[in-house]
């Protein structure tokens, strides 16, 4: 047991796939750049140390890099996590490449129906919607499964049928995999998305680790809900993102209720008061309020700012 207390402990040092062709993978530049200086000997901590890069970044890359069966994942597993197969995704994918993909379509949706492992997992990586839909009638279909199909399935239609399991689709891993995957449509995004806080919303906007047109599908999910969501929901978006989510609803005016509970607060963060005085529906009396707050009373800059504000009123801009 203290043999596998300390194995447990040990940092996890992560080493790409025997074999991974790292360009025929969707990565970016900056998951490219730490791709290349996985050596196996080198844990976390250290990788940010090399790259320079923060840690938070390093573990988005990685995960990133395991979702497309570059890397492994870490063999020790929380308690109650379920065991995600005994290969690594990279083996599951040279399966399917080498022994199963040459098949006909109708036998490969045949043989997904009743599949075994590894060829269960295996043809996860089958790009025909109909293999999918086989796959879901296979009553060995799990979680292990759904997380391969939803990172690696690469139409609409398959991932559609994959969502539609609500079972499936509750589970933390399958949701961040199909929020990355590039195929992932508006209207699912929505049904994934779309009951979520704000604050959520906004960060899957700027988030790094999604395809551009989901950030821009999200940017108009974020507007549409902020346009119906409460006073309290809006000001918390507002507020704890510093005004950065400003930037994404430019235009957008806010009632009374939201103007009432902004004018009732201290504002100590100069970046927030900032944001704020570039936003151009900004109601005139929170500007009014900001121009009274000790911090922008101490800041000519920020004073200067909110009094240029076209809602300013007239008296401090003398």
């Amino acid at each position: 047991m203290a043999g596998r207390d300390q194995a447990q402990a040990e940092p996890w040092k992560p080493l790409l796939t025997p074999g991974v062709e790292l360009r025929g993978l969707p990565l970016t530049p900056e998951e490219g750049f730490i791709a290349s200086r996985l050596d196996g000997m080198t844990d976390l901590h250290g990788l940010s140390v090399v790259t320079g890069l923060s840690p938070e970044r390093i573990e988005a890359a990685l995960e990133r890099l395991v979702s497309l069966g570059a890397v492994s994942p870490p063999e020790v597993l929380e308690e109650g996590e379920p065991v995600v197969g005994d290969e690594p995704a990279g083996t599951q994918r040279k399966l399917y490449e080498t022994a199963l993909r040459q098949l006909a379509p109708d036998e490969r949706a045949a043989r997904a129906k009743g599949a075994e492992e590894p060829e269960l997992s295996a043809l996860c990586f089958d790009p025909l919607p109909a293999v999918i839909h086989a796959l879901l009638d296979n009553p060995r279909f799990s979680l292990t499964q759904a997380r391969l199909v939803a990172a690696h399935h690469r139409t609409p239609s398959g991932l559609e049928a994959l969502a539609a399991r609500a079972a499936l689709a509750a589970d933390t891993g399958v949701r961040r995999a199909l929020l990355r995957n590039p195929q992932l449509s508006t209207g699912l995004l929505r049904r994934l998305h779309g009951g979520r806080r704000l604050l959520e919303q906004h960060k899957l906007v700027v988030s790094r680790d999604v395809p551009e047109q989901t950030r821009r599908a999200a940017r108009e999910l974020l507007r549409g809900r902020f346009s119906t969501a409460e006073a309290d929901e809006r000001v918390e978006v507002i507020v704890k993102t510093e005004g950065r989510c400003l930037a994404a609803l430019a235009g957008l005016p806010v009632d009374g209720k939201t103007a009432a509970q902004l004018c009732s607060r201290t504002y100590t963060s100069t970046l927030l008061v900032q944001n704020i005085s570039r936003w151009a529906a900004c109601p005139p009396a929170l500007i009014a309020h900001l121009m009274k707050q000790e911090l922008v009373r101490r800041s000519p800059s920020l004073k200067l700012l909110l009094g240029r504000h076209p809602n300013a009123p007239a008296e401090p801009r003398r």
